[in-house]
């Protein structure tokens, strides 16, 4: 399957350690399976912080997925273990450190982030968060943590 990343600076070699902290499944690379979705990601980026929107192109067998040797986490859907797990790698507080591989799911736009900061607060339950959720416009999102799951990923 193909995959993209949408940014202002072209790269080849790919740096975990130079991605933010605090994003929707922590720390990692993310890619999507929609290109207008990353064509928009390193447009908005190229606006807000410089350069030229750059769409990157990967190669990624997701059959390897299902294999042993990665932990593998996938949300097909907005459920309360999504937006747990998205609250607590978003949080500053929680010191949360998680050991999947890769992450598929829905992706916490800015509208999300606003419901999660709502659960967070204390005005949302859980249940309320999720049956909110349900009607938004949720794209899908790759993470890869860890430079074993980097390596599947080749460039296009």
């Amino acid at each position: 399957m193909k995959l993209y990343h949408g940014t202002n600076v072209d790269f080849r070699q790919i740096d975990i350690a130079k991605s933010k902290a605090f994003k929707d499944f922590g720390q990692g690379f993310y890619l999507t399976d929609i290109r207008k979705q990353a064509e928009d990601w390193a447009k908005k980026k190229s606006e807000l912080l410089g350069g030229e929107p750059i769409l990157q192109e990967y190669d990624f067998d997701e059959a390897v997925m299902a294999s042993t040797e990665l932990n593998v986490l996938v949300f097909e859907t907005p459920t309360e273990e999504w937006a747990t797990f998205i609250h607590k790698n978003r949080s500053r507080k929680a010191h949360f450190h998680h050991d999947y591989d890769i992450v598929v799911g829905p992706i916490a736009d800015d509208g999300v982030a606003y419901l999660i900061g709502r659960y967070d607060e204390g005005t949302l339950t859980i249940s309320e968060l999720v049956r909110e959720l349900e009607y938004k416009k949720l794209n899908r999102q790759y993470f890869f943590g860890t430079e074993r799951a980097i390596k599947l990923l080749k460039r296009l």
